[in-house]
């Protein structure tokens, strides 16, 4: 007797149109809150850990961006090399980054980074340090939801390439690599982390594949970094992120990133 199709990869059809669209959520939303149709920033930021956006927040730097009208989450916006840049904070793991991505994206966004913590699976230098991440093992669920099923999702090399342009313009040290993205952190078995290591990942997080399937499948600008802090609690001082809770390296690398994608052709 053949073997079921397990539900995550069964009656799959990415290339039909969803019944229920980001639009529509967004248009209820607006009427049920009197909120008028306004546009987010062009460059958006997910911060999924909310180290940086509690930072800006405690700083008086960052302010509630009052015509956001998801019913999930806040956007803040502030001021970053006088650009203005939207950040959502604390949305974690595949399926509620994207859900964030699919209504920022409706509302006028052109450029998405989202700056994870991660753990680190191949020792590349002490912790922290920085991941450009240019593919990512898809183990999670959404992804299956946005393309047919595949071993990574790969980040638009051009992006990439002008993250490490960004990046080499400013000497910000980071390491363009794979990542392995789970929705079961608390199931990184030792078998999984080697599987994973023998592939050549570097890190492990809960959004970049959904994200970078999602991008592909949709034509959208989205850019995943991991900061990889920790090895998963197997040693002492572990999760340390540098100065202000590793803020202030974050920030510089957000500026530079934003600066370089502001001026390109790629989001025009």
């Amino acid at each position: 007797m053949p073997t079921a199709m397990p539900p995550l990869l069964d009656n799959k059809n990415p290339s039909s149109p969803s019944v229920f669209a980001p639009a529509a959520l967004l248009r209820e939303a607006r009427r049920q809150k009197g909120l008028a149709a306004v546009d987010v920033p062009p460059v958006c930021i997910l911060d999924p850990d909310g180290d940086i956006v509690r930072r800006l927040r405690g700083t008086g730097r960052a302010q509630a961006f009052a015509g956001w009208p998801c019913y999930h989450t806040a956007l803040d916006i502030f001021t970053l090399a006088g650009q203005t840049l939207g950040i959502v904070g604390c949305a974690v793991g595949a399926p509620f980054a994207v859900l964030v991505a699919e209504e920022l994206f409706a509302s006028g966004c052109r450029l998405l980074v989202s700056l994870t913590s991660a753990g680190q699976i191949t020792l590349a230098r002490p912790t922290p340090y920085f991941v450009v991440i240019d593919r990512a093992l898809r183990d999670e669920g959404t992804s299956y939801h946005y393309a047919a099923p595949s071993e990574y999702g790969e980040a638009d090399p051009r992006l990439i390439a002008m993250a490490v342009e960004a990046l080499a313009k400013k000497n910000l040290p980071a390491i363009v690599g794979l990542s392995w993205t789970t929705d079961a952190p608390f199931r990184e078995t030792a078998e999984a982390i080697e599987s994973a290591r023998s592939k050549g990942v570097l890190a492990v997080e809960m959004e970049a594949a959904a994200l970078y399937t999602f991008a592909r499948a949709k034509n959208k600008n989205v850019l995943c970094l991991a900061h990889v802090t920790n090895s998963m609690g197997q040693d002492g001082q572990d999760f340390e992120k540098g100065e202000a809770d590793g803020t202030a390296d974050a920030l510089a690398i957000i500026e530079a990133i934003a600066t370089q994608f502001s001026n390109h052709d790629i989001i025009v």
